[in-house]
């Protein structure tokens, strides 16, 4: 059977008439064993509480740099990506320029060119 206590909203063992501690807990000296118990219990937990803290503290500070340096890299890439994606959008802007300055200046050639394309993929996709 489990209880909550006033003090912890965790559940505690209810302690049974045939254990020593039940018989002797309405003794004055075990309530001031109990008290020092729960200071120990308490100064216990602020050490691991601060030992946590600490522990945590170090992890951040060595993996900040780690993150900082992925950070850069992929900035570093974003940015590249964009520049080359730029590259391609102009290059594609040259070509289709280049290859509409062809269509006029030879429009025959290109109109035997374009029915010469598609007879050769009408083939293929048969």
């Amino acid at each position: 059977m489990t209880t909550t206590t006033p003090n912890t909203p965790f559940p505690t063992s209810t302690p049974s008439p045939a254990t020593p501690a039940a018989s002797s807990a309405n003794s004055p000296a075990t309530a001031t064993s109990a008290g020092k118990s729960t200071g120990e219990t308490a100064d216990v937990l602020n050490r691991v509480v601060q030992g946590a803290h600490t522990a945590i503290d170090r992890m951040a500070d060595t993996a900040a740099p780690a993150v900082q340096r992925l950070q850069d890299g992929v900035q570093a890439a974003s940015d590249t990506l964009s520049q080359r994606a730029d590259d391609a959008r102009a290059m594609g802007e040259e070509w289709a320029e280049s290859l509409r300055g062809t269509v006029r200046e030879h429009p025959l050639a290109a109109i035997a060119t374009a029915l010469a394309v598609g007879v050769l993929v009408a083939r293929l996709a048969r």
